[in-house]
């Protein structure tokens, strides 16, 4: 059997990635989400988006909702952010650990999402950069449709790594590469990230997945083999991208959690806790989420029997 990591670092992303695409919640109930998700042991979390709030109408009030977060020491909370202006803003809230800006390996997805060309998005990363390096914080960049785009099909590992290249030279401290239309199998996962591996060996790299086709568990075991530790997952498997057809959510924090504790993967994370929060999440939000777990409860209930 292939050799796993010992240890795996979740950033859970459902406050923003996950929340993004649900009717807009009031700012309290925000706050109450990402408190009981800091109270799980993860040790980061993607809390709030500075986007425009006619573009995301449910990211509005970003700093009012970071205002009133209870912040635990433990956790390393980053911001979602477009452009200079949202970075602006995220530093103005201050206490973030880290920013982080976005764009797609091809024109076409990336003008539905931002409406500009995959180059001025690279422009943008530069701008936010000088605004997070002076005051010390890093900068990742997630590249969407790293593994196919919804207008334009397939993704040659070639280019994700020409943008993965292109971002860093911006002064981007971090890669994450998204599977934004859950197009990716393992192989796939195997070639892209692999080749930016061997070309780009000092990029700490992680890994958002969804789980459009069923295959962001399996897509997320077949980067531990190659040696990828951190990933996203978003509590429920909330989320998805409203420019990406038949987008069907995230990894779900509680299957990961669920799966590799039983595989003796270390994550720091209580899973109790988690579908407490998933709990609350469904309570919110008023409907049932995603996420296997929650549905059936811990393999260990029933074996225990």
């Amino acid at each position: 059997m292939t050799e796993l990591p010992d240890r795996v670092t979740i950033r859970e992303v459902g406050p923003r990635d996950g929340l993004q695409s649900e009717k807009p919640l009031p700012v309290e109930d925000r706050v109450r989400l990402i408190e009981a998700l800091s109270e799980t042991g993860v040790p980061r979390l993607e809390a709030v988006s500075f986007v425009s709030p006619k573009a995301v109408p449910a990211m509005a009030d970003a700093a009012a909702v970071w205002r009133r977060v209870r912040k635990v020491s433990h956790v390393e909370y980053s911001a979602l952010v477009p452009n200079r202006r949202g970075a602006e803003d995220a530093v103005r809230a201050s206490g973030f650990a880290s920013l982080q800006a976005f764009l797609a390996t091809a024109d076409g997805y990336n003008r539905k999402n931002v409406g500009k060309s995959v180059d001025e998005s690279i422009a943008d990363v530069a701008e936010v950069v000088g605004v997070a390096e002076p005051v010390g914080l890093p900068v990742e960049v997630s590249i969407s449709t790293s593994f196919g785009d919804p207008y334009e099909g397939d993704v040659v590992p070639a280019r994700v790594l020409e943008v993965a290249e292109r971002v860093l030279d911006a002064g981007a401290q971090r890669i994450s590469l998204a599977d934004t239309t859950g197009m990716a199998t393992p192989t796939r996962i195997w070639e892209v990230v692999g080749l930016l591996q061997q070309r780009l060996p000092d990029a700490p790299i992680n890994l958002h997945l969804h789980d459009t086709r069923g295959t962001a568990m399996a897509n997320m075991l077949a980067a531990m083999q190659i040696g990828i530790t951190e990933f996203d997952a978003s509590i429920g498997g909330l989320g998805g991208s409203p420019f990406a057809p038949g987008a069907n959510g995230n990894l779900a924090t509680e299957d990961v959690v669920h799966m590799l504790s039983d595989m003796g993967v270390e994550t720091g994370i209580d899973l109790d806790r988690v579908l407490a929060a998933a709990s609350l999440l469904e309570s919110l939000v008023g409907h049932r989420v995603n996420s296997q777990v929650t549905k059936a409860g811990p393999r260990w209930v029933l074996a225990s029997r």
